[in-house]
């Protein structure tokens, strides 16, 4: 039975010590992974549009993990009845962060590549802290080796820009890099709302190559059972979630907000369940801009959804 933490003789409170996620071990030797869950810091901003500081969003949300790691042998879940993450059952390590090469996209995002491929060819299920989205570029090209994924986005904004004055990987185009990927079956893309940074022409050409798309409001009514059977089921998920798919009253922090947004357990409950209905091979939480982030909010809000989906990951994988 997993034992509680502080009969280790130490009480470690979340502000004391080393801010990895969730406090879980630091591995700086990436050929060295052992884990069920790795989680890799891809500190890069310069693909934003408007304003930037998304690169000190993997500090902001591994400072903010430290509240989820008290040393309870778990987290236990009162609605479910199941103790989350056992210290004696999940294993996760904290890689650190990709190397940035300011100005440098194209080795910034090969170096965040190959920490995904280097998680992948250990086994374990890689967690990426952006960072803004055009991180989800190299992730997505990392699993070209790996088994066919659907790919499922919460964002507000659709992300589906082809080139715009020769800017083929910024924030506005990864799911369109993702849509030309071979090993991608398709997308569902959740949040979609208001004035968006993507034209018409780029709706039409998601819409063509596969995507589903969705607003919050057309989410809302169909209710999550609804949208969770119009994705694929029984599939290998690579969720990639921009932290401005939630409504700014809840996640201010972030470079581009969007009034409209979806509410906490709606995407708990949305992520539950595709732990059920298929499996979640990947996930990349980006564009936490902590600058603007006065409370710690939005810090708060991503590392509790991302602890809350990799426990039910891997409980979900253990019982299925």
């Amino acid at each position: 039975m997993t034992q509680h933490g502080y009969e280790k003789g130490r009480l470690d409170l979340p502000f004391v010590g080393i801010a990895t996620f969730g406090k879980n071990p630091y591995v700086q030797d990436w050929d060295a992974i052992d884990a069920d869950v790795a989680v890799l810091g891809a500190p890069f901003d310069f693909g934003t549009q408007w304003r930037s500081g998304a690169r000190f969003g993997p500090r902001g949300v591994r400072e903010a993990s430290t509240l989820f790691s008290f040393g309870h042998g778990g987290a236990y879940d009162h609605e479910d009845d199941v103790t989350y993450l056992p210290a004696d059952g999940v294993k996760i390590v904290d890689l650190g962060d990709a190397d940035i090469v300011h100005t440098d996209t194209g080795k910034s995002h090969a170096n965040i590549e190959h920490g995904v491929r280097k998680i992948l060819a250990a086994g374990a299920v890689p967690i990426v802290l952006g960072g803004d989205h055009s991180v989800n570029i190299p992730c997505i090209n990392a699993f070209d080796d790996q088994e066919p994924i659907h790919i499922v986005q919460i964002d507000a904004h659709l992300d589906f820009v082809d080139e715009r004055h020769g800017v083929r990987h910024g924030h506005g185009n990864p799911m369109r890099r993702a849509a030309e990927q071979d090993h991608v079956t398709g997308l569902t893309q959740l949040g979609i709302r208001n004035v968006s940074s993507t034209a018409k022409d780029g709706y039409d050409a998601a819409r063509e190559m596969g995507s589903d798309i969705m607003s919050v409001r057309q989410f809302r009514a169909a209710g999550v059972e609804e949208v969770l059977r119009r994705i694929p089921e029984g599939a290998r998920y690579y969720v990639t979630l921009d932290i401005d798919g939630f409504d700014p009253s809840i996640a201010p922090g972030t470079g581009t907000p969007s009034h409209g947004g979806f509410l906490y357990y709606e995407i708990l409950e949305l992520l539950d369940g595709l732990t059920k209905r298929g499996d979640i091979v990947g996930m990349d939480l980006v564009e936490v801009a902590p600058d603007y982030d006065r409370t710690g909010t939005t810090a708060i809000l991503a590392a509790q959804i991302l602890m809350n989906t990799i426990g039910r990951i891997m409980h979900n994988r253990s019982t299925a």
